[in-house]
């Protein structure tokens, strides 16, 4: 016999090693499974936890820009007086109508009155539709 022949005797001692060699092998393979396992769990856990946040993130309302804040009014009484004529009115004004509203004389204010209204755009509280023709901006 050669030295790569097993005989008779042999065989149960070979059968016995590679039962213990296969065992050790299940063991190893039985603990890679627990880990995998494991890691499978905290890998779905987290998947679920971001499922939640997609959903109470898309079911927030959308932010509402920040409102600008308002003009300010120049101090002049005058200026307020002209913006309780636009609050009235219902169709866009022309300096000269401004100051029949208010009871002017226009030859003395027409111009002083249009630079108001000029004033007062420049600021964003009144809007000029047209050449001369003013009223209040629409939300």
């Amino acid at each position: 016999m050669t030295g790569g022949e097993l005989t008779l005797g042999a065989v149960p001692a070979r059968l016995e090693e590679r039962e213990r060699e296969i065992a050790a092998l299940a063991e190893t393979t039985g603990e890679q499974i627990e880990q995998l396992t494991a890691r499978l769990d905290e890998l779905g856990r987290a998947a679920e936890e971001i499922r939640i946040t997609r959903k109470t993130l898309l079911e927030l309302p959308d932010p509402q820009p920040p409102a600008p804040p308002a003009p300010k009014l120049p101090d002049h009484p005058a200026y307020r007086q002209i913006l309780a004529v636009f609050t009235a009115a219902d169709a866009p004004l022309r300096a000269r109508q401004v100051c029949e509203a208010m009871d002017m004389e226009i030859a003395n204010t027409f111009n002083n009155t249009r630079l108001k209204l000029k004033r007062l755009t420049e600021r964003g509280i009144l809007v000029e539709t047209g050449q001369g023709s003013f009223t209040q901006p629409q939300p």
